[in-house]
Order: structure tokens, then C-alpha cells, then sequence
């Protein structure tokens, strides 16, 4: 299997990082827009499980092809403790449910409904699923929370972020 990094620089992906930034810095070209989705980040994470947030976020980056998202939230899926078995299954979760709590197996299914959701909206069975594992405060906070990371893995794709790169770690 060829990987992107190899074709488009054959030195991997530590020289693509350090090679010169062609495209914009959307935190410094936009820093009003970087705060304000900080913010909503930061929001719609209030109350809800960090275990959970880290699988939505790391279902939504596996579908939207965000190497850099994925790897950051694998990250920092494991220094809250996940488990390798467990991050290891979440692109195949429906294969694997009995690594996940029926809780985690909903979430996981409206993510995958909202980030795809141009392939046919979201389906009134997931809907009703989430919301009867969540209250409406924490179904509101998923929906945010998986809206948040769509839009972070678009400005990630968008700017040419390069994975292992994490820019939160400066």
C-alpha cells in the first residue's frame, strides 16, 4: 500500500512538517473565527464523557480522512487512557460492539449519520437511538460536539495540516 506522504514527499511525514507552509495559518488569518470555534468546542464538550468525546472525535476524523484530527484525538484518547484494543476498533465498531457500551455504540452511529449526512440525512432509528442514551442536554452536546470536530477536520483538510504536527503541544 503507497501512502499520500510518500508520493507527495518521499522523505515521510517529519520533513513534510518541517517543509515551508504553502497554505494559510487559519488561527492567525482568522483569529476571531479560531476563538469563536474554540469556544463552541469547548461548549459542547461541557458534561459529556472525555472518553466518549475522543471516540466521536476520532469516528468522525477516520471518515472525513483527517490524519491530522485522528492523530491528535488518538493521542489524546490514550493519555486519558484508552485502551489500544478500543481505538484500534473504532473504524470498525459495528464489527466490534462488544468493545463499546450501547451508549458509546449510539454515538458513535450519530456520528456517523451527521458527518455523513449528505449520504441521506440522519435516519430517524439513530436519532432515536442517541436520544435514548442521552438526556436532551447530552444529545444536544453530541450533536455540537460532532459539529465541532466535522468542522475542525475541514480546516485541517483545508489549510494542509500534516499529522503528528499537533500545534496545541507548542
Amino acid at each position: 500500500m503507497t501512502h499520500t506522504t510518500s508520493l507527495t514527499n518521499p522523505a515521510g511525514p517529519a520533513a513534510a512538517a518541517a517543509s515551508p507552509r504553502t497554505r494559510l495559518d487559519f488561527a492567525k488569518s482568522a483569529p476571531k473565527v479560531f476563538r469563536a470555534l474554540v469556544g463552541f468546542d469547548a461548549a459542547a464538550r461541557e458534561g459529556l464523557d472525555p472518553t466518549l468525546v475522543e471516540l466521536v472525535q476520532i469516528r468522525s476524523s477516520l471518515l472525513n480522512h483527517c490524519a491530522y484530527c485522528l492523530h491528535m484525538h488518538t493521542n489524546d484518547a490514550r493519555r486519558a487512557g484508552e485502551s489500544e484494543d478500543r481505538l484500534h476498533m473504532v473504524a470498525v465498531w459495528r464489527e466490534a460492539r462488544h468493545f463499546f457500551t450501547e451508549k458509546e455504540q449510539a454515538a458513535l452511529a450519530l456520528t456517523e449519520a451527521v458527518t455523513l449526512v449528505s449520504d441521506g440525512g440522519v435516519p430517524d432509528d439513530v436519532y432515536a437511538e442517541a436520544a435514548a442514551h442521552f438526556d436532551e442536554e447530552e444529545l444536544a452536546h453530541v450533536l455540537a460536539l460532532i459539529l465541532t470536530i466535522n468542522t475542525w477536520n475541514r480546516v485541517a483538510l483545508s489549510t494542509g495540516k500534516v499529522a503528528g504536527t499537533d500545534e496545541r503541544r507548542r
